[in-house]
């Protein structure tokens, strides 16, 4: 808990107060719903390891991944500062560690510390830009130009966004498709033709960027 950047700077005893309180450590398997639309959270969740993913649920069935959590996120934030209902649902898609903290630790911890409170909304903003960025690059944005958005997303800011480097999928292509707003089939047929072109080398998951500002560029012909 303490190397979460939520929690950096807190005290032994700050940390003790909420492990105390209630916070417990889950291993839950592939599959396993930690909320579902409608529901009340009273958790706030850090995954250690594995992936969630938020979704939402249409009247036909259909499903649309509104996000993906990973190590090291967070999920449930909203329960901390309100006592409406989930809106969207939250499942595995892979064996998940989580840290699950009560929301009655979190509050409590706030009223010790106003530092923390400030560090959370600082968590919960973020992540409200990532999803302003997602529907600006849904309403914008081809479905060429997602894909190899996705593909360089961890070299955006990186100094090595030149060099050739490898994407490893952590979840299906299908559930990466939902994220973007496309069909499977349309995903798939975007990374063959990046592969024709000899911009991508794809191995099951992992896809091997070979020519990364060729790939940024590629859209724009």
């Amino acid at each position: 808990m303490a190397v979460h950047p939520m929690f950096q700077g807190l005290s032994e005893a700050d940390l003790g107060l909420i492990v105390d309180q209630g916070s417990s450590l889950m291993r839950l398997p592939r599959g396993q719903a930690l909320f579902s639309s409608g529901e009340t959270c009273e958790h706030l969740m850090i995954i250690i390891t594995g992936q969630v993913k938020v979704f939402a649920l249409a009247t036909h069935g259909g499903e649309k991944v509104l996000e993906l959590i990973g190590p090291g996120q967070t999920i449930g934030e909203s329960s901390i500062f309100n006592d409406q209902p989930q809106a969207f649902n939250a499942q595995t898609l892979t064996e998940t560690l989580l840290l699950r903290i009560p929301k009655r630790a979190i509050t409590a911890q706030i009223k010790r510390d106003p530092g923390f409170a400030l560090r959370l909304l600082a968590d919960a903003s973020q992540r409200i830009r990532g999803l302003q960025h997602d529907v600006e690059s849904y309403c914008l944005r081809s479905g060429l130009q997602r894909v190899v958005g996705f593909l360089l997303e961890d070299q955006r800011h990186s100094h090595e966004r030149r060099a050739p480097h490898t994407v490893s999928l952590p979840v299906s292509k299908a559930t990466i498709a939902s994220r973007l707003s496309l069909t499977p089939e349309y995903f798939s047929r975007v990374l063959r033709e990046l592969e024709d072109e000899g911009l991508i080398q794809i191995s099951r998951r992992d896809i091997h960027i070979l020519q990364p500002e060729e790939l940024a560029s590629y859209t724009l012909q």
